[in-house]
């Protein structure tokens, strides 16, 4: 439907400009009607009636406060004296007959046939026009109707009469009484139009047909670049906007199978430095920032192919940055005047720009020596602008992050390991052709570390604004510890390597002396908190040290370590940055084991214990724990909840892994077990019981939930692991021996630690939540009692044999025992729990013979069955009458003689 790509770009263009004709005819009916209804106020008013006479004196006196403007004054050398009079009056002063001329009527709104006849129209035609010099340079190529020649020689003459007809246009109506309107500038987008066909015709001389050798077509260029800068000038922000699109568009529209990209990126350059002066001389920022957007996406182009041309594509990003450096960084050669002390986004943004477009270089070219020697160069010059120019500091950040990533993907993408394969090397993996060598990387790493490091301390105190200052020291403790954990995985392999120790423990001692050093300071905004980020580094680097020095999971340890030596920092320093740190550290210690739980992998060991996950998990939590004592000293906050958090979190994960390790041998990957689900409920359990006594201390909201999500957790693995997953009566599970044996560990003694439970939380939390603590104290006491009994006739496997006449019978009795004994202690302790216990027992006992008894058992078992039981009905009836409701008996009452 259509013939390429331009057709389709005039068709959207078109399907624009009707919704936005349509758009303004609604807004242009909405006008119609407000500029109707204030006519008729101002036409009501003007029919009100004159106000009343006023007397003489008042009516001198009215005109002159209603006066329009005041009378001419006259010179003091001419004016005569004043003649005053005790009885004269001053006379009145004449009005001029402006004054009572009624206020002039606001202009009327521009309607929809306005609008469209004299703003969207002259938009779209001069598009129209710039397009249709491209179009028909594209047709006489395609239809090759003249030759290479004359095609240029016509595409100047249309620039030369479109920026005739535009300069025609202002000088005309600069010399009438047209008012031309600012945002529909006909001559302006007449001589945007002629500049982007201008640029259009000299880079197609050069580039498609060879007419004009690089330093002509760089004059021409620079020429017509020019031209657009002082034009702008005098046209004002349309042709700005205009000429930089179309200027950035030419290439794309006039193009060849066979880029030569010197002549694009000099082109390109030349139209950078254009744009940013005419930005700068009218502090146009938009014009800056979209000139930069233009000049990053034209980096992209020919970074996909085989054999990237690094040298053009380097020369692009210098020069943009350069020109940047000198225009647009506020405070720094060129640039905007600011006010010391701000950062300003627009020139944080652009060296961060180019310094990505770098970044993007390096990458593609597999890191080529050419490359890096430009990044290295940018970020070098990005230091330099930034101590400079303060307002570009945001710079800093871009530069740090570009450098972390140069080395991290180089670390991760040439690794020498994939080489010594059988099937010999993976394509695309590790070092090719134009590889850089390791000995550059090392040179530009130590140039990195130090120029960072160096110039963040020495970058302490030369501003007032608190932000500068820490911005400098968080890039100057980052770069450094990021590039040498980048260097550690690229050269090391992430195994034991104490020469990366070494220098661990050499940067740690320079961020300890730079700590030492601000310290002694006099206090200058900012610097208490690059005191504490160099601290921070300082702990940050002992624990890369002991990271290189021991096997991999001491980096678990070392995390956890920074998180607790950053909380005893923030006491020293109450700063609140450290607090969040403390806290992004234990958060980063999460991170790292869910993604793998084992730390270590399967170098865990088969030690019960005393194996890494205890070194793992316990030296975390320890540290954490500390880390939430040192917090809490100052506030309870967010950080402090979340380090409190991670402690009770690698608690119950030190607890739950040591038990994982203890039942399966050290496999971690067999199903779970009996005695597994066991250890699992106590730990659970007594834990509870711990956070339930420390939360009425600390009163800590983290500590209230974990006693809640751990009791919880415990009822669940209680109920289904214990009574349903691994219940000896359901499933074939070897209980061992007859006392001493898994019912004892996973049915009594979680009973015993329910009740202690449910005692801790008497008083402090709801009756329902201790009663049913206790209901589950109860359900496992009598299980633990059945599945006894149980063991005593089937031996350790409870699920195979019939069940006799005489287990029956002795179930009875142990449940009826089982509830005198809990009657007895009620009494004793005078516990009303105890007591109803007791009787729902016996109930349940009660509900057993009649039920079960009587339908099953025969002879001497079922007579025995019921008279021991009535037998211990009527002797608790007797204790309940006895001993706990005692009724004294009135005394009688004294007989009287009659």
């Amino acid at each position: 439907m259509f013939d390429g790509p331009f057709d389709v770009f005039a068709l959207i263009i078109a399907i624009i400009a009707f919704l936005i004709a349509i758009k303004a005819s609604s807004r242009a009916a909405e006008l119609r009607r407000r500029l109707s209804s204030l006519e008729e106020m101002l036409f009501a008013q003007r029919q009100v009636q004159p106000p009343p006479l006023m007397p003489a004196p008042v009516q001198a006196e009215a005109p002159a406060t209603t006066a329009a403007e005041p009378p001419p004054l006259v010179p003091e050398a001419e004016a005569p004296p004043p003649l005053v009079t005790e009885d004269a009056s001053p006379p009145p002063l004449e009005t001029s007959p402006e004054a009572d001329a009624p206020p002039p009527l606001p202009a009327p709104a521009p309607g929809f046939e306005e609008r469209l006849g004299t703003r969207w129209v002259v938009w779209i035609g001069g598009l129209a026009l710039a397009l249709g010099g491209f179009f028909m340079v594209r047709y006489s190529i395609e239809a090759g109707l003249v030759g290479p020649g004359v095609r240029v020689f016509l595409g100047g003459l249309f620039a030369l009469a479109l920026l005739g007809a535009g300069e025609w246009t202002r000088r005309k109506e600069s010399i009438s009484t047209i008012q031309a309107l600012p945002i529909a500038n006909i001559p302006a987008i007449l001589t945007a139009a002629g500049t982007a066909v201008a640029f259009a015709t000299i880079y197609a001389a050069y580039a498609l047909y060879g007419f004009l050798v690089p330093a002509t077509a760089f004059v021409l260029l620079g020429l017509v670049a020019l031209g657009t800068l002082a034009a702008a000038l005098l046209h004002g922000p349309a042709l700005a906007g205009l000429g930089v699109v179309g200027a950035f568009v030419t290439p794309i529209l006039v193009s060849s199978d066979k880029p030569d990209y010197w002549a694009l990126y000099i082109y390109l350059a030349i139209v950078t430095a254009a744009s940013f002066g005419l930005a700068r001389i009218r502090l146009w920022r938009w014009l800056a920032v979209t000139t930069i957007v233009f000049a990053v996406l034209w980096t992209f182009p020919g970074l996909d192919t085989d054999e990237i041309l690094v040298a053009p594509h380097a020369f692009h990003v210098i020069a943009g940055f350069v020109l940047a450096a000198l225009l647009v960084v506020c405070g720094f050669m060129f640039g905007p005047t600011i006010e010391d002390g701000e950062i300003e986004p627009v020139s944080s943004s652009s060296l961060g720009a180019y310094l990505f477009g770098a970044m993007l270089i390096v990458l593609s070219s597999a890191h080529a020596d050419l490359a890096l020697i430009a990044f290295t160069l940018l970020v070098a010059a990005t230091l330099f602008v930034a101590w400079r120019a303060p307002a570009a500091t945001g710079a800093l950040g871009a530069a740090s992050a570009t450098v972390f990533i140069v080395f991290a993907e180089w670390a991760v993408r040439a690794n020498p390991d994939m080489l010594v394969l059988p099937g010999g090397p993976i394509s695309g993996v590790g070092p090719t052709a134009i590889d850089s060598s390791v000995s550059l990387h090392l040179v530009t790493a130590a140039i990195f570390a130090a120029g960072f490091g160096i110039a963040g301390f020495l970058a302490q105190g030369r501003s007032n604004s608190t932000v500068i200052p820490v911005v400098w020291s968080a890039t100057a403790v980052a770069t450094p510890i990021a590039i040498l954990v980048a260097l550690y995985a690229r050269i090391a392999h992430l195994d034991r390597s104490i020469p990366f120790a070494i220098l661990a423990v050499l940067l740690a001692a320079a961020f300890g002396a730079a700590t030492e050093k601000l310290t002694r300071r006099e206090t200058r905004p900012g610097v208490a908190i690059s005191t504490a980020l160099f601290a921070t580094g300082t702990l940050g680097a002992l624990a890369l040290a002991l990271t290189f020095a021991l096997e991999k999971g001491w980096l678990t340890i070392a995390l956890a370590l920074m998180s607790l030596g950053t909380a005893w920092i923030s006491m020293q320093r109450p700063i609140p940055f450290l607090r969040w740190l403390a806290a992004i550290f234990a958060a980063i210690v999460t991170a790292r084991i869910a993604y793998d739980p084992r730390i270590v992998g399967d170098a865990v060991g088969t030690t019960p214990i005393f194996n890494w996950l205890l070194w793992g998990y316990g030296l975390p939590a320890l540290s954490f724990w500390g880390a939430s004592i040192f917090l809490r000293r100052r506030a309870d906050d967010a950080p402090l909840r979340m380090v409190e958090a991670a402690a009770i979190l690698f608690t119950a994960l030190l607890a739950f892994m040591e038990i994982r390790h203890f039942a399966t041998g050290g496999g971690m990957t067999s199903p779970p077990s009996l005695l597994e689900f066991a250890l699992q409920v106590c730990i659970t359990l007594a834990m509870a019981i711990g956070l339930e006594r420390l939360r009425l201390r600390s009163r800590s909201i983290v500590h209230n939930v974990g006693a809640v999500a751990l009791t919880v957790i415990g009822g669940l693995i209680s109920l289904f692991g214990l009574l349903i997953l691994e219940n000896p009566l359901i499933w074939r599970v070897d209980v061992g021996g007859a006392v001493f044996n898994l019912l004892l560990l996973g049915y009594a003694l979680p009973a015993v630690l329910m009740l202690l439970l449910s005692y801790a939380v008497v008083g402090a939390r709801g009756k329902v939540y201790a009663n049913t603590i206790a209901g589950g104290a109860l359900l496992f006491a009598l299980a633990y009692v059945t599945l006894e009994i149980r063991r005593f006739y089937h031996g350790p496997i409870l699920s195979s044999g019939a069940t006799t006449g005489a287990e029956q019978y002795t179930y009875s009795i142990g449940w009826l025992a089982f509830g005198v004994v809990l009657l007895g202690v009620g009494i004793l302790v005078n516990s009303e729990r105890a007591r109803l216990a007791s009787a729902a027992v016996i109930a349940l006992t009660i509900l057993k013979a009649f039920v079960i008894d009587m339908s099953t058992l025969t002879g001497v078992y079922r007579a025995l069955s019921f008279m021991c039981l009535g037998v211990v009905l009527v002797a608790i009836g007797w204790l309940y009458q006895r001993i706990l409701f005692r009724r004294q008996i009135p005394p009688p009452a004294p007989q009287t003689s009659s």
